[in-house]
């Protein structure tokens, strides 16, 4: 069995905010991160959506098969990591949704993913920031 090699970090600074309606979720993360020079970190966010763009990923083709969900959601749990991808921040966004009639839906979220009204809350990890790389054996960026 393969160990885990986990890297350690020491808390930076943490963030609460709303996020903009009518903004995307990830690329307002990934702008808020550029602008106060994060590199590494950890997230959660609530509120509302007015669209979503989620995907799964397929290991046997070794793509993310996505849909555009074009209606209203609550974010009943949303969780993310910011890490460096082609020397820039990267937001990772996994999510489960709820529609007005109460169906769950879930999966990783994409851009195109519109806020209604929402917030964040944000923990800068400070250390030698985590950097995504290919994998040949998944097809997925990963961490080294």
């Amino acid at each position: 069995m393969e160990n885990i090699v986990p890297q350690e970090f020491t808390l930076g600074r943490r963030f609460m905010g709303r996020i903009p309606q009518g903004q995307d979720l990830i690329a307002a993360i990934e702008h808020f991160c550029l602008a106060q020079n994060i590199q590494m970190a950890a997230f959660t966010a609530t509120g509302a959506l007015s669209s979503a763009t989620l995907g799964t990923f397929d290991q046997q083709q070794q793509v993310y098969v996505t849909t555009v969900e074009d209606k209203p959601f609550s974010l009943v749990a949303c969780q993310g990591n910011v890490s460096i991808k082609d020397a820039r921040p990267f937001v990772y966004v996994s999510a489960v949704l709820s529609d007005t009639d109460g169906h769950i839906i879930g999966g990783r979220l994409f851009t195109n993913t519109i806020i209604f009204a929402g917030e964040f809350d944000l923990q800068e990890l400070t250390g030698p920031p985590l950097t995504r790389h290919y994998d040949a054996t998944t097809g997925l960026m990963l961490w080294k």
